[in-house]
């Protein structure tokens, strides 16, 4: 039994080597994502607080969104320190 279970172990080591070789290759390799457009509209479906069923379509450029994500973590990051600060 425990000559089985040492086999399976070793063939799974194996197995997983050219996996892992394969993530160990410079990143210089892989193709590049190509920049997205910040100029672009984008739309989202965003929740109508108070209601489950309702949608409002809200549309902004993808800079648009960015700054706004930006900005919410930065308000975000701002109350939690001084949350910190306070205790």
């Amino acid at each position: 039994m425990r000559k089985l279970l040492i086999t399976t172990a070793a063939s799974l080591l194996i197995g997983a080597l050219p996996a892992f070789a394969q993530g160990t290759q410079p990143a210089q390799q892989q193709p590049a994502k190509p920049v997205k457009d910040p100029n672009e509209i984008v739309c989202e479906k965003q929740e109508v607080i108070g209601s489950r069923l309702n949608f409002q379509k809200i549309c902004k450029t993808r800079a648009e969104w960015a700054e706004e994500r930006r900005s919410s973590r930065m308000d975000l990051d701002k109350v939690q320190t001084q949350r910190d600060l306070a205790h």
